[in-house]
């Protein structure tokens, strides 16, 4: 049931306007992601070398700001995401993941320089997100209500139940640890953090999040080492697949055009959350005086997270050979679809061709601190789009509670309805701030040729 609402949202109109707001604001910008690329890399990750990582009072650091937004991005999507995306679309849904990335570089520029433009200060430091824009610049008050109460209900599935699902399956299949148990602690470590408010998440997710980034891609580059000879290959498939699945898989495969544009799209807004809006609220808690600074590290977040972190994923489990596309059809037909043959497990498998039992273990560990760190993200979202519900953080604490105790339901959950339910929340979350970026995109563009000049 929950898997038909979830493709019955996730059609061609839905997936195009993702597509379409990002064509829009890359022709808004000159194509800027392609055309200003050493600026907009020097104004994010440039800036590191040059400004360091110091703090004032009044909010989050720009590479905190960047890492708990990552943090929520670098989750269950780069490792179980990818595989459940090539598992259920076909390799070619690997392509349409990195042309919506591509496109949603300018998105999620447009979406964070807006954030940081329309937001306000609080109480704890700066807030702000799409229903701050939608309200205080269209005086969409009731899309804005609406973003944020499916926001509320991301955070508790995409947020909390798949990252926690996809930790449990992991632990269990590697270690065989009981599923609830890992669940329970999880949500014990992740109470001790958030209990903290943002600044807390923000100086956690600074320390683990290139940590756990570099570890995942010294191991996956290492199983592209072994496999070098089926790189070219493997991105021939993927091309191939997105274009003419059913020729490029032999004919008779079944894949079509429509899975794996379905797929890719829809795991590749998961990963980076370009237009869903979610991460726009961790960048509007950024200490910073430019929108468009803040933008260029909104478009940094997009690149790493979708195009190089899943892009790596993918060509693992594609140059593996772990992966059969006849078997995977087969299982789909018949229903017979278990945790084993998607997700993690299918990661974990890619890896075991070269670490042995160890990949498991890796793919295990990396999980865990990828989820750990996208539940913090995600909780503070939550937070975020429940205060502009009740007009303040009175239910901060039920709130919490409440997403802890996803974090144990979802230990237990099964994966495909877990994946539905996120599916089904990130686009009804999506909808409105789509057509606010649409409307806004002139202004953003006018702080970036205000930056430029």
């Amino acid at each position: 049931m929950l898997e038909r609402l979830a493709d019955g949202l996730w059609q061609p109109w839905l997936l195009g306007l993702f597509l379409l707001t990002g064509l829009w604001c890359s022709a808004r910008s000159g194509f800027f992601q392609f055309f200003g690329l050493g600026r907009w890399l020097w104004g994010s990750v440039g800036s590191i070398f040059r400004a360091g990582k110091k703090k004032r009072t009044d909010g989050l650091t720009q590479f905190q700001a960047l890492a708990t937004a990552l943090a929520s991005t670098i989750g269950t999507g780069s490792i179980a995401g990818v595989a459940t995306a090539i598992f259920f679309g076909g390799p070619g849904a690997v392509f349409w993941m990195w042309i919506s990335a591509l496109l949603g570089l300018m998105t999620s520029f447009a979406e964070k320089t807006l954030a940081v433009k329309y937001r306000r200060r609080g109480k704890e430091g700066w807030e702000g997100g799409p229903m701050e824009y939608m309200l205080r610049r269209l005086g969409w008050k009731r899309a804005a209500g609406w973003f944020s109460l499916w926001c509320v209900a991301a955070s508790l599935t995409g947020g909390a139940m798949v990252q926690s699902n996809s930790i449990s399956a992991a632990l269990h299949a590697a270690l065989g640890w009981d599923r609830l148990a890992v669940g329970l602690a999880v949500a014990l470590c992740t109470g001790a953090v958030i209990l903290g408010g943002i600044g807390r998440v923000g100086r956690v997710s600074e320390k683990l999040v290139p940590a756990m980034a570099l570890l995942f891609l010294s191991a996956g580059l290492a199983v592209l080492l072994a496999h070098r000879e089926r790189i070219l290959p493997a991105l021939w498939e993927i091309l191939g697949c997105a274009l003419t699945p059913r020729a490029a898989l032999g004919g008779g495969a079944g894949y079509t055009v429509s899975a794996a544009l379905r797929y890719g799209v829809a795991r590749g807004v998961f990963t980076n959350e370009a237009g869903v809006g979610s991460s726009a609220m961790a960048h509007a808690a950024a200490d910073t005086d430019s929108p468009a600074q803040e933008g260029y590290w909104g478009m940094f977040e997009v690149f790493f997270a979708t195009i190089l972190v899943c892009g790596v994923t993918a060509l693992c489990i594609l140059t593996s050979g772990v992966y059969e596309p006849a078997a995977a059809l087969e299982a789909i037909r018949s229903g017979a679809v278990t945790e084993t043959m998607t997700g993690s497990p299918l990661s974990a498998a890619a890896f075991a061709t070269v670490f042995g039992r160890w990949g498991s273990l890796i793919v295990a560990v990396c999980l865990l601190l990828f989820a750990f760190t996208s539940l913090l993200g995600w909780s503070y979202y939550g937070e975020r789009g429940l205060a502009y519900l009740t007009g303040g953080n009175r239910l901060r604490g039920f709130f919490r509670l409440a997403f802890l105790a996803t974090v144990v339901l979802g230990s237990v959950g099964q994966v495909t309805r877990v994946w539905a339910l996120s599916d089904i929340c990130n686009g009804l979350m999506a909808l409105p701030n789509l057509l606010a970026v649409i409307v806004l995109t002139p202004e953003a563009m006018k702080e970036l040729k205000r930056d430029r000049n």
